[in-house]
């Protein structure tokens, strides 16, 4: 074999040799989300997570998408990530609930005055410290905890409602959550279980007349067409959050754990500005088209807070209450406080 013929050949098999070097250096992390494109979530999937990542890393880390629950529900997500099936996964934190409590605290009622204190208080401290103990109770590394629709706002089709004495006797629709489930009995009206699916054609027929959830997904859902009636009580806040199986993220070498938390800060401050905007727009849209939108004063706030007390001395064992207490005194709410220690809740 000539000389120059060996040349060419080791050449060419030093370059495939780097090629593939350079091709295995590639991480690609697989993301399962029910969001899509066109909603906060996915958008900041989409316009932060993906391309800071690919930016921060010198493209060695990137994500691959997969939207609208197409390869897993929440739950499910979750699973997949503990088997090595996928590695990023987004639910909500109550749905993270499966899993452990280190989130529960993020559903508690009234935890949060505003959509600006509950931003503000999780991305200053309290986030970062549920999500260092969800890494050791739940075996999955929670990167960003976010609002996906703001708080969850009463709406009905029968008549205007300013304080819970208003929904005496009316049948209102609850999901599985036993949270929500005593906030609607507490509040006076009759918690009835019933699929989102169908609840635009149950509040149609009169199946239920009111329901209790996050104003741009009622809009979204055209809830308003049938149900005229709302009240802003911003009870329950909608917390999500970002996560990674815990084996796999321990696998990273410090370097790449330090792209991928820079890329999900990115996505956490995107999500919470198009979360916000999103809100608005589904809020002025709804208040274009019905009867009654209804701001309580602070004292008949106080009257729907007192009627979430006890879902918090249900949710005992979930939250630290020292975490909670400071939490709920960074807003100014001693008589909240006040209320929930003298019930126990606290």
């Amino acid at each position: 074999m000539k000389t120059k013929t060996v040349g060419k050949m080791l050449c060419i098999a030093t370059t495939v040799a780097m090629m593939a070097q350079s091709a295995s250096a590639e991480m690609v992390l697989k993301l399962g989300t029910v969001g899509r494109l066109g909603m906060p979530i996915g958008d900041a999937i989409d316009q932060a997570l993906i391309p800071t990542l690919a930016e921060v890393s010198g493209g060695q880390m990137t994500i691959e998408p997969h939207y609208r629950g197409s390869l897993c529900g929440e739950q499910a997500c979750g699973e997949q990530a503990n088997q090595g099936l996928l590695q990023l996964w987004t639910s909500s934190t109550a749905n993270f609930g499966n899993f452990g409590t280190a989130l529960s605290i993020f559903d508690l009622p009234y935890l949060f005055k505003s959509v600006e204190d509950a931003d503000r208080i999780s991305s200053e401290w309290l986030a970062e410290q549920q999500c260092a103990i969800a890494a050791e109770e739940a075996g999955h590394v929670c990167l960003a905890v976010y609002s996906s629709g703001g708080f969850r706002q009463l709406g009905n089709a029968l008549r205007p409602i300013h304080v819970p004495e208003d929904m005496e006797g009316i049948k209102w629709r609850v999901t599985a959550s036993p949270i929500e489930y005593t906030l609607i009995e507490n509040w006076g009206a009759v918690p009835v279980p019933y699929g989102w699916t169908q609840l635009y054609q149950g509040l149609q027929t009169g199946v239920v007349s009111g329901q209790y959830v996050a104003t741009p997904w009622q809009h979204i859902a055209k809830l308003h067409e049938v149900a005229q009636y709302f009240t802003e009580i911003n009870g329950s806040w909608s917390g999500n959050q970002l996560s990674m199986d815990k084996r796999q993220y321990d696998a990273l070498s410090d370097q790449e754990r330090e792209w991928l938390h820079a890329a999900a800060d990115a996505f956490a401050q995107q999500v919470q500005d198009l979360d916000r905007q999103w809100v608005l727009d589904g809020e002025t849209a709804i208040k274009a088209e019905i009867e009654e939108w209804y701001t309580p004063t602070e004292d008949e706030i106080a009257l729907w807070r007192a009627g979430a007390i006890d879902a918090w001395i249900n949710a005992a064992g979930t939250f630290d209450p020292a975490t909670a207490t400071r939490v709920l005194e960074e807003q100014g709410m001693t008589d909240f406080i006040a209320e929930l220690q003298a019930a126990g809740a606290l």
